[in-house]
């Protein structure tokens, strides 16, 4: 190991050879996904190098998302992310069920409330209008991925309550129930630290990153029918796009939705 790592430095600096071979360990499945890595101590013997490269190894491939440290515990291969796409409008149930993924819902509050000035701007209702709300713990495969608070006007789904969301998909219903499919969205997506809060609920150590979103979700005749705030955990999800070059500068214009994630209701 320690030949290797001579013969393949080439001019890298001595972490990144050692960061390179426990990289190279990890995708040729030597060691898998949650499997906890050999001690500090270990791994300076087997290469051969000092604690400080091998930590700051160790940092490199947990700031790339190949690892990751709990403290006191050690530092384990982190499971492979979940690809998300950011092009197309689709449910967090069908995506997940398209990739083999078991997903599923815990409803934390549901409950039918008035609109307050942002969600009557967001919703195109007026002030007071009734609301049906639904706050989910979004889970993946039984862990906790995202926190889900979706707003939709009442008066478009009456008794949407009465169904079952920690087992049915709320697009699903729409459709079936409702007859109005979501047919396209404006989203914003950002990074953000975690509040106490949503830490606890998706099983984080702080401080931790999610992403955040912010989505209007509108019928084929422009009428919005749902907004949703929620936040995704960044150490378990990737998104994926296909870009075009030359877009009319209509199609890349943002309208920017402003953010309204709280602690509130976590």
């Amino acid at each position: 190991m320690v030949t290797s790592i001579e013969k393949n430095q080439a001019g890298k600096p001595l972490y990144q050879a050692v960061a390179d071979s426990i990289l190279a360990e990890i995708q040729s499945g030597q060691l898998g996904a949650n499997q906890r890595i050999r001690s500090e101590s270990e791994l300076g013997q087997l290469y051969g190098v000092g604690r400080n490269t091998v930590r700051h190894a160790l940092a490199e491939l947990a700031a790339r998302g190949y690892v990751r440290t709990l403290q006191g515990v050690g530092t384990f291969v982190a499971p492979e992310r979940v690809s998300k796409t950011a092009e197309y409008l689709m449910g967090f149930t069908q995506e997940m069920q398209l990739q083999g993924r078991q997903a599923g819902s815990e409803v934390l509050e549901a409950a039918v409330i008035r609109a307050e000035p942002f969600l009557a701007r967001r919703l195109q209702l007026q002030l007071g209008a009734e609301v049906v709300y639904l706050l989910r713990l979004r889970l993946l495969d039984g862990q906790p991925m995202a926190i889900e608070r979706t707003h939709l006007p009442h008066t478009l789904f009456p008794d949407l309550l009465n169904h079952d969301f920690s087992h049915m998909s709320l697009y699903q219903v729409l459709a079936e129930r409702y007859g109005l499919r979501p047919d396209h969205a404006e989203q914003e997506i950002e990074a953000t630290l975690a509040t106490p809060q949503v830490a606890e609920l998706l099983g984080l150590e702080m401080p931790a990153v999610v992403f955040v979103f912010h989505r209007e979700t509108r019928l084929a005749d422009g009428r919005v029918i749902e907004y949703v705030d929620s936040e995704v955990r960044a150490d378990q999800f990737r998104f994926y796009t296909n870009l075009k070059l030359h877009a009319p500068v209509k199609e890349v214009g943002f309208r920017r939705l402003p953010g309204r994630v709280t602690a509130e209701g976590s």
